[in-house]
């Protein structure tokens, strides 16, 4: 599924310059999330969603991100669900509030579709959870096959 099949209704850019501040707080996420042998991508994808927009089931192909990604949540609570890709009765939903930090990797990474809810289906534990303008600063670490000098495409979703 390509990045325009997966996401609708948002803004997204890629940043490698930040404030002071704001490059304190991901260095918090990078140590939170990533090991230290793994080399991150230089850019940081930053999605903007506005509230009636969501992002469909999928899993980000290997060709753009390596074994781990992070996300920061900011500005709307969002409902997060994964779904096993071989067995679909195996799923979870993760309630996001702003200033959380959600990590696929593993067999969450690699085994498991993850997208946001739309407004109409956003509930968690039967409570109903309303989506307004959500952001997420997402980090993830280089794919196998590309070295720390070959430049990379941004990845297709999330």
């Amino acid at each position: 599924m390509g990045r325009f099949d997966a996401i609708h209704g948002f803004r997204e850019t890629e940043k490698s310059r930040w404030s002071e501040a704001s490059r304190a707080i991901l260095q918090r996420v990078q140590a939170a999330a990533f090991s230290p042998g793994q080399t991150l991508l230089s850019s940081v994808h930053v999605l903007d969603l506005e509230p009636r927009g969501y992002i469909k089931p999928h899993v980000d192909s290997i060709k753009f991100c390596g074994a781990t990604i992070a996300g920061l949540s900011l500005l709307s609570p969002s409902v997060m669900r994964l779904v096993h890709t071989q067995e679909p009765g195996e799923w979870l939903e993760l309630l996001l509030e702003p200033g959380s930090l959600y990590i696929l990797r593993g067999s969450a990474r690699y085994d498991f579709s993850h997208e946001i809810l739309r407004d109409e289906e956003s509930f968690f534990g039967g409570r109903r959870v309303p989506r307004g303008r959500r952001i997420s600063v997402i980090c993830r670490s280089l794919p196998e096959e590309m070295g720390p000098g070959e430049p990379g495409q941004p990845p297709p979703a999330c």
